[in-house]
């Protein structure tokens, strides 16, 4: 450990942490795909708000074809999170020893997993499903608390990974 500098270690952490996001990832996308009822399931409760004492049941959508459409796009854009995150994370791995500039290049991936992901958890769950579909009003399907501790990891660990301290 005395050989490692702290440069090494703030490079090594990044890459710790965007493998930690796409193992995140892959879990989601293997839960979806083996489960895929349960969790159609949990997304249909929100769009059709029929959980919620909400005024505003003109905003749902209770169409099954709908559903399975959004359930489809939210899988792909994890999927797509997922898998910019662990080549992100090999990308980062693969340049852990090179130049300051390299190394930097080499978070593009892992920066666009990082932001489909604050997609999916921020805007897609919490400002469209809380806001829109008033998913907090339901004590039953209610993703808030799960969606949020995501992105209160996901963000502050994106501006850790961006920023220029890995020298």
């Amino acid at each position: 450990m005395t050989n490692l500098t702290t440069a090494q270690l703030i490079r090594r952490s990044k890459v710790a942490i965007v493998f930690m996001v796409g193992v995140l990832g892959t879990l989601i996308v293997y839960s979806n795909a083996t489960d895929y009822n349960s969790n159609y399931i949990y997304l249909g409760h929100i769009l059709n708000m029929d959980t919620t004492d909400s005024h505003l049941m003109y905003r749902s959508i209770n169409s099954e074809i709908m559903h399975h459409r959004i359930y489809w796009m939210i899988m792909t854009l994890e999927t797509i999170f997922t898998s910019a995150c662990l080549l992100g994370g090999y990308q980062l791995a693969r340049n852990i020893n090179s130049s300051e500039q390299q190394f930097h290049e080499a978070k593009k991936y892992a920066v666009l997993g990082f932001l489909v992901a604050l997609f999916v958890y921020y805007f897609c769950l919490q400002v469209v499903g809380n806001e829109w579909f008033d998913m907090d009003q339901s004590k039953d399907w209610n993703a808030m608390s799960w969606a949020q501790s995501i992105v209160d990891f996901l963000l502050p660990a994106l501006i850790f990974l961006v920023m220029k301290i890995d020298s």
